[in-house]
């Protein structure tokens, strides 16, 4: 299976995912961290995430999958939302509570 299977296959397979630098219980940067906090702001408690510092393919593969440059990223429903400026703004004017309430 390619990188864009294994990637489509992800964010179908799961309601929500964020692919972001570290893990929710560890973010290893400020951006990732921050979409952790808007998610569990949000009431989601289940999501998964997905380390691209673990693999250099799955980080360079999301940003091409998505035509996204950078990380972290969320999926919605197997939908690209954004990334944390993006979730931010959504939060703020309720539209990411809209897209999310449910799940």
């Amino acid at each position: 299976m390619s990188i864009q299977q294994d990637l489509q296959q992800t964010v179908t397979e799961n309601p929500v995912v964020l692919f972001m630098k570290g893990s929710a219980q560890f973010p290893q940067c400020g951006f990732s961290s921050r979409a952790v906090q808007i998610l569990k702001a949000c009431g989601v408690e289940n999501f998964l995430t997905v380390d691209v510092l673990r693999d250099p393919d799955i980080r360079q593969g999301i940003k091409d999958f998505s035509n996204w440059p950078t990380i972290p990223q969320l999926y919605v429903k197997g939908e690209f939302v954004g990334g944390s400026d993006i979730m931010y703004e959504m939060f703020q004017n309720g539209e990411l509570q809209d897209l999310l309430k449910d799940l």
